[in-house]
């Protein structure tokens, strides 16, 4: 190859090398511009999923005690959606490190149904004991009845329902066994419910879609529970030993 055809091509990768690198910075340019427009376009506060306050009746087993507390967090817009993820903060403050009354992480409940009253079919408890330390002797579970008996769950005022929780196998199976700490955890989660959803008046619990006789061995989940503020009777609760 002679010195022309040399120069000849060596100018011409010159060439090349010079219209990739504009090409390359048109492109660059480009793409600046695209994303400037975009951000330009896009609201000044990018939209985040709003909070609001909520309170939980947290329980403390050192003095068997339940308060009021309250927090700020995101719910659902959905009812029973916005129920299950309320009990699953409240487990989440018990899993916390340092917790007063240590639960098991993860999931509470798997589903939580709102059953308007009255209940059609099924009488109340007639026992007047109301601490979920009591025994399902104490307080035999409902039985059905005709639309018409006079014991069947009724309201207490328009709208008045039923939550029917059903708790997670893996979150009872964990729990600590014992009178007092697994009535202080019912007591919380009524006492939560109470707080945050008014129409619910009475509270029935199962695991897995099944009833369950204890919820660790002592704190009965046959009977219905009225729906009411615990943190009142936790600072008086009465436990059989």
């Amino acid at each position: 190859m002679n010195t022309r055809t040399q120069h000849i091509v060596f100018w011409s990768l010159v060439g090349c090398i010079v219209a990739m690198a504009a090409l390359l910075i048109f492109h660059r340019q480009h793409f600046r511009n695209s994303v400037a427009a975009l951000a330009e376009d896009a609201p000044l506060d990018a939209p985040t999923a709003s909070t609001e306050p909520i309170t939980l009746l947290l329980a403390n087993d050192a003095d068997g005690t339940i308060t009021a507390t309250n927090r700020h967090i995101a719910l659902p817009e959905e009812l029973t959606a916005r129920v299950r993820s309320l009990l699953d903060h409240l487990n989440a403050e018990y899993a916390l490190p340092g917790s007063a009354h240590p639960l098991p992480p993860g999931a509470m409940v798997d589903d939580v149904f709102l059953l308007p009253l009255p209940i059609v079919g099924h009488a109340q408890s007639t026992s007047d004991n109301t601490s979920p330390a009591a025994t399902p002797a104490d307080n035999p579970p409902s039985t059905p009845v005709a639309s018409t008996d006079p014991g069947a769950l009724q309201p207490q005022s328009p709208g008045g329902e039923l939550a029917v929780v059903n708790l997670r196998s893996s979150f009872v199976s964990q729990h600590p066994s014992g009178v007092e700490v697994e009535s202080l955890t019912l007591l919380s989660i009524i006492g939560t419910l109470h707080a945050n959803v008014p129409q619910i008046e009475q509270v029935r619990f199962l695991v897995d879609g099944q009833p369950r006789e204890t919820l660790a061995g002592h704190a009965d989940l046959l009977r219905t529970y009225p729906s009411r503020d615990t943190s009142v009777a936790a600072s008086t609760l009465s436990v059989k030993k």
